[in-house]
């Protein structure tokens, strides 16, 4: 039996009828989205996983968003989904700048580990009670936080002919190379 996401929703206000829960809403939003309180991810994701109605064993992925200059700056994305009931529903936090931090989810989901840890390396957003947070795609010795808005853009420039010092220019002799003829069973 399938699962609409207005009873998710309406399963998330009983259960926490003591917290704001506010559905994300517009034209570009596309899928449910619910926002919750930060500080009470963990229990949230307990409670979606473990009630039998709704059952979201899966999270298939955690991601973080900074909406500079917005306050609160950050959001964490977690998108769950729920195979036994064929239901999809998004959860956000909203994070501010000054203290971007929020609980683990990696004993509701083990798979958020190494999501929480791309999150932190790129945003700099602290999941508190993580078993290893550490880099896991910068070097250790890498500065800031490449994701977020305010971080400087990098340039490089391409290595040509005309602009690497000490590099000659391809001898004229040099044969162009000519498309190779094949032949297709089809020929």
């Amino acid at each position: 039996m399938a699962l609409t996401t207005e009873r998710v929703e309406e399963r998330l206000r009983e259960r926490f009828a003591d917290a704001p829960i506010r559905r994300q809403i517009g034209e570009a939003v596309r899928d449910h989205t619910v926002y919750v309180p930060a500080e009470r991810i963990a229990e949230f994701a307990t409670f979606l996983r473990d009630d039998p109605e709704l059952d979201f064993a899966l999270l298939s992925w955690l991601g973080g968003v900074d909406y500079l200059p917005r306050e609160p700056r950050f959001e964490v994305v977690y998108s769950l989904l729920s195979l036994s009931r064929n239901a999809r529903v998004h959860l956000k936090l909203q994070v501010s700048e000054e203290h971007p931090r929020v609980p683990s989810v990696v004993p509701v989901w083990p798979t958020a580990n190494w999501h929480e840890r791309e999150t932190f390396d790129f945003y700099g957003i602290e999941f508190t009670g993580h078993p290893d947070l550490t880099r896991i795609l910068l070097p250790e010795d890498w500065v800031g936080w490449p994701l977020r808005k305010d971080s400087p853009l990098g340039y490089e420039e391409v290595a040509f002919t005309h602009n690497t010092p000490g590099r000659r220019a391809p001898s004229p002799a040099l044969k162009k190379l000519a498309p190779k003829k094949v032949k297709y069973r089809a020929h």
